[in-house]
């Protein structure tokens, strides 16, 4: 069923709670109910959401935005230690993640209290702890407004980069809406537990379920990271930036020791969150907006009342220092509006 309102206040559509709204907002259940709107009628631009939790609305939308409430999570049992699973776009991802830990089966549980749904999970490629959502993604499905029909890709047809796929480039944004996504999980113990503060935690033993490391993860999360419901965010507002070796050595000198992680072809990832608090900026306020003082990689709408222009001023202030400062350009992984 299409649920379709006009001039729809986005201040809860959207975890930063930016004061902001929309000139329609349209929420469907099923491919069928895409069939059945006139894309061509809408108010543009169209904008597809999940929870609203990777966003930065900068002022009001002037198109149409459309939310998932497609809701289903299929198992397909073939009888063998990997289990195929076909999950709504609308399904929330952490009650999917909450779900396959408690049936065995392993795959999400280093991406437990990730905020947003699945559909938005296969867009932006979510990751955690060594994790990524690509790892565990078979294909995805996907409504093609030009040909108004459904349509699939595979994994590898997705491009999926670092925080990155197909879906976010605008020659396909524009075209796609996302309506499932195959999973494929395992029964058999995989666990991953080689990354940064989740490594600590099984120094005595590995694993013996995913829902132990679900629990280690949200225990870490929990420590580290604001509930959006009590503090506007949106999670982790920076990409960790990616330099060759011969840069990070000249960010190393001056520093007895620089947390980084090595990558392939010679490159290191360096967490933005020691460079943004390098800077001074780990617990600094402007205005409404600040900078969330137990993860500096967090903004958040400290008064509950910061403007968009806030937030977009104290992001400029934070990545002209860090270019300053390490000569590297930070990028937001948080999608602005």
């Amino acid at each position: 069923m299409v649920s379709r309102y006009e001039n729809y206040d986005l201040s809860r559509q959207n975890t930063f709670r930016m004061k902001v709204s929309c000139r329609c907002y349209i929420e469907y259940g099923s491919i069928e109910d895409l069939k059945s709107l006139d894309f061509d009628s809408l108010p543009q631009p169209l904008l597809c959401i999940g929870e609203g939790s990777n966003l930065l609305f900068t002022g009001d939308f002037p198109g149409t935005v459309l939310r998932s409430r497609i809701d289903y999570v299929k198992y397909f049992d073939v009888g063998a230690d990997t289990v195929p699973l076909a999950v709504g776009a609308g399904v929330n991802w952490d009650e999917l993640v909450a779900k396959t830990c408690a049936d065995g089966l392993w795959g999400l549980e280093n991406l437990s209290l990730i905020p947003g749904t699945v559909g938005a999970a296969a867009v932006q490629n979510i990751g955690a702890y060594g994790v990524e959502a690509k790892d565990v993604i078979v294909g995805v499905t996907c409504f093609d407004i030009q040909k108004r029909e459904k349509t699939a890709f595979k994994q590898e047809q997705c491009r999926y980069g670092y925080r990155d796929s197909i879906f976010k480039d605008p020659e396909y944004k524009g075209r796609y809406i996302i309506t499932g996504v195959l999973l494929r999980l395992s029964r058999e113990p995989k666990p991953q537990i080689s990354y940064g503060a989740l490594k600590g935690l099984f120094e005595s033993g590995a694993p013996q379920s995913p829902q132990q490391v679900r629990d280690a993860v949200i225990r870490i999360r929990r420590e580290k990271l604001p509930d959006p419901e009590e503090l506007g965010s949106a999670g982790s507002f920076f990409k960790n930036p990616i330099v060759p070796a011969a840069q990070f050595l000249t960010i190393s000198k001056g520093y007895e020791s620089v947390p980084h992680y090595v990558l392939e072809g010679g490159f290191i990832k360096i967490p933005a969150a020691w460079m943004i608090e390098q800077c001074g900026f780990k617990g600094a306020v402007r205005g409404g907006a600040a900078v969330y003082a137990k993860q500096p990689l967090v903004l958040v709408n400290n008064s509950g009342e910061a403007t968009p222009q806030e937030i977009i001023s104290l992001e400029q202030e934070i990545t002209d220092a860090v270019r300053a400062r390490f000569g590297v350009q930070l990028h937001p992984e948080v999608e602005h509006i």
